[in-house]
């Protein structure tokens, strides 16, 4: 077998944070070698020729949709809860599955394990599928001899995800509609509308009020320089792409979304509500605090939150309580969500009462959702019409001043 050099990422049992350079014939052997010290891998990567990371191996290139994973995921609970062995229960949905990609890829999952390895060793070899949080929680249930009861929990924890991804999608729709709409119709009426009457005002060759000349001036900018101010824009966004593919940029970015009105405290929800419900689902299954604390900042999306998460990982392994940590972070962590942290620590039950926080806080962010678009809503609307009722007062008030000379 050819062997290649693999660039990890790994958290110890302890919290400890580990990375370094290992051989290994693929990714899922990268992944076994670490399970085997007793690492949790959270970045697999085959280094490229000259010692640069990045380059991906051979296998998972093709990437199974997460509604055919949580499909999959839901279905292997049942077949284990109902006493089915893992390799039959993995043919049994292969030869159930239509979707070509997962069909074979679960093929080539049924053959590993045959062969010997940990369902977590065989799915690692399709990372783009099957991502390391997925692959640390099956370690986990393997690990502990529940992975009936761990694969169903990552199946709702999906679930309750794909739904507040499908909410938030929905209550966003309508206003970039209107968005376009309203950016449409101001490029009609400057493009089409105004020179129209433009030509009727210079027949007539009298004096336009103030407001008809500045649209009028704004209608012949965009006709003339509407070219120019294209390429402007997109070589300014260009730069902000790439500024924001930084370190740096990505930071300041984040951070700016994190101040916006409203819609900052959307997203400091959202990542709450996925690294508490990760952060309860792994604590369920048995993985070790500060172990599953730095597998569930990963889904936070922000990097700045992170950051505050990584100083509490800190912190927590110094001996301080995960509220007193966590209240570091007020962005993140609201003043009730660490007092049932601080209470659930105390009578054990962290676990889930990081599943409740998640829950409550999903209905909450619905309902934030609903209100800021029946806010943006007749605020859009009123811009529009703002716009449009000046264009067409500054247009008609020539017409007003016209009839007073002919009469």
């Amino acid at each position: 077998m050819k062997m290649a050099a693999y660039q990890y990422h790994a958290t110890s049992n302890d919290g400890g944070q580990v990375k370094g350079v290992l051989e290994a014939g693929s990714e899922a052997e990268a992944v076994s070698q670490l399970s085997k010290q007793g690492l949790w891998a959270t970045s697999v990567q085959e280094q490229a020729v000259g010692g640069r990371g990045g380059k991906r191996g051979g296998f998972g290139r093709k990437k199974i949709s997460k509604k055919v994973v949580e499909s999959f995921t839901r279905s292997l609970s049942d077949l284990l809860q109902a006493g089915v062995p893992l390799s039959k229960a993995l043919r049994i949905i292969c030869r159930e599955t239509s979707h070509p990609v997962a069909k074979k890829q679960l093929e080539q999952i049924v053959d590993h394990v045959t062969d010997g390895s940990s369902l977590a060793e065989s799915l690692a070899r399709y990372p783009k599928s099957f991502p390391m949080i997925y692959i640390a929680m099956v370690q986990a249930g393997e690990t502990g001899g529940f992975l009936d009861v761990v694969l169903g929990q990552i199946a709702d924890m999906r679930s309750r995800e794909r739904d507040l991804v499908s909410r938030i999608q929905s209550a966003l729709i309508y206003p970039v509609v209107l968005s376009f709409v309203a950016a449409g119709v101001m490029i009609f009426l400057l493009t089409y509308f105004i020179p129209k009457f433009s030509l009727i005002f210079a027949d007539f060759g009298s004096d336009l009020p103030l407001l008809t000349k500045v649209i009028v001036g704004l209608s012949d900018g965009l006709l003339q320089y509407g070219a120019y101010v294209l390429i402007v824009l997109a070589v300014v966004l260009t730069l902000l792409k790439r500024f924001g593919s930084t370190e740096q940029g990505r930071r300041t970015f984040e951070r700016l979304v994190l101040k916006l009105p409203g819609f900052g405290t959307v997203v400091a929800r959202f990542a709450l509500i996925r690294f508490t419900s990760l952060l309860g689902t792994l604590l369920k299954t048995g993985v070790p605090l500060v172990t599953a604390l730095n597998v569930a900042k990963s889904s936070i999306g922000n990097q700045v939150l992170t950051d505050t998460v990584d100083r509490a990982v800190d912190d927590v392994k110094q001996g301080a309580s995960l509220s007193s940590s966590f209240g570091q972070s007020p962005v993140l962590f609201p003043k009730s969500v660490i007092e049932m942290i601080a209470v659930s620590e105390e009578s054990g039950q962290l676990d889930q009462a990081l599943l409740r926080i998640a829950e409550s806080h999903e209905k909450d962010l619905d309902i934030k959702l609903r209100t800021l678009v029946s806010l943006f809503e007749p605020a859009m609307l009123f811009v529009l019409a703002a716009l449009v009722g000046t264009i067409v007062i500054g247009m008609l008030l020539p017409v007003f001043e016209l009839q007073d000379l002919i009469q």
